[in-house]
């Protein structure tokens, strides 16, 4: 994907180093269930606990923008985007950013809207937020909280040896995705899940984290479509083969052996990418309502 032209954003922080420890947000593989009152919850339900509800944003038939009651962005401390933004990995993630922050900018800005840009957060071996302490096991999350999103580059190692998820299209959707999270927290629908999910049981808020996390892959393949003129052979592969490698169903297959359909937190394999590519066919948000009918 060519991105050579945008400078870094600076919107960006640099967190140093530190141990593990558990915690959660809008991960993009849902490796920290957490315990909640009725049932077993993905690590998306802890992030959504302390989201304000409000309305549905960009369902079909209409709808536009809805301002939420989102925290502030997070302060980038006087970092420069050029000097967090300081190896091949993370100049990438940023320059990624700055392209996420150009497109949802004339996004919003059709609605009658104004965006504001989440931080992307660095740092290696773990990270306090303020969805908790969370280790690099955890892989990308989205906090709420922070309006930030948290990426040890590490982890794109870890795509492409672990999950056979190879190419710079690979890591451009890993942090995408988590802007979708953004997106979802700005407009309210992440609270809107929040409260039907506190009255309904196990399987049903699952179900309701999947409709989420489907929205986010369709999200990233929105920004990918605004960007179509950047992209180069084979990145809408690389990028399906990553949606494909981190569905639940292939993620429980290759942990346990078997597949527990009522426990997904994220979607299959096959959702995410159907998902992912309704947002590269449409370049439009209103194409992501995974909230009516069937996903």
């Amino acid at each position: 994907m060519r991105l050579d032209d945008f400078d870094p954003s600076d919107n960006v922080r640099d967190l140093g180093s530190g141990g593990g420890g558990g915690g959660g947000g809008f991960g993009l593989l849902g490796l920290l269930p957490l315990l909640l009152g009725r049932g077993r919850m993905g690590c998306g339900s802890i992030a959504l606990l302390l989201i304000v509800g409000a309305a549905y944003l960009f369902m079909s038939g209409g709808g536009g923008l809805l301002s939420g009651g989102s925290a502030p962005s997070a302060q980038t401390g006087g970092q420069s985007g050029a000097a967090v933004c300081n190896t091949a990995e993370r100049r990438f993630a940023c320059q990624v950013l700055a392209s996420t922050e150009q497109t949802w900018g004339q996004i919003f800005q059709e609605q009658g809207a104004r965006y504001q840009p989440p931080t992307l957060n660095f740092y290696t071996q773990g990270a306090r937020s303020g969805c908790g302490y969370a280790s690099s096991a955890a892989g990308p999350y989205y906090c709420p909280p922070d309006q930030g999103v948290f990426l040890d580059t590490t982890f794109f190692d870890e795509l492409a040896s672990r999950y056979g998820a190879q190419g710079d299209f690979a890591q451009a959707y890993v942090i995408a995705h988590e802007i979708g999270h953004h997106i979802q927290n700005l407009t309210g629908q992440a609270g809107e899940v929040t409260r039907l999910q506190q009255r309904a049981s196990e399987a049903e808020g699952n179900a309701l984290s999947v409709r989420l996390e489907l929205q986010a892959d369709c999200y990233a393949g929105v920004w990918a479509a605004r960007n179509r003129d950047r992209l180069e052979p084979g990145d809408i592969e690389e990028g399906l083969t990553a949606a494909n490698a981190i569905g639940d169903d292939t993620l429980q297959r290759q942990s346990q052996g078997s597949v527990v359909p009522d426990s997904f937190t994220h979607g299959s394999s096959a959702q995410r990418m159907e998902w992912l590519k309704r947002g590269l066919a449409s370049g439009d948000p209103a194409a992501c309502d995974t909230f009516s009918g069937a996903v």
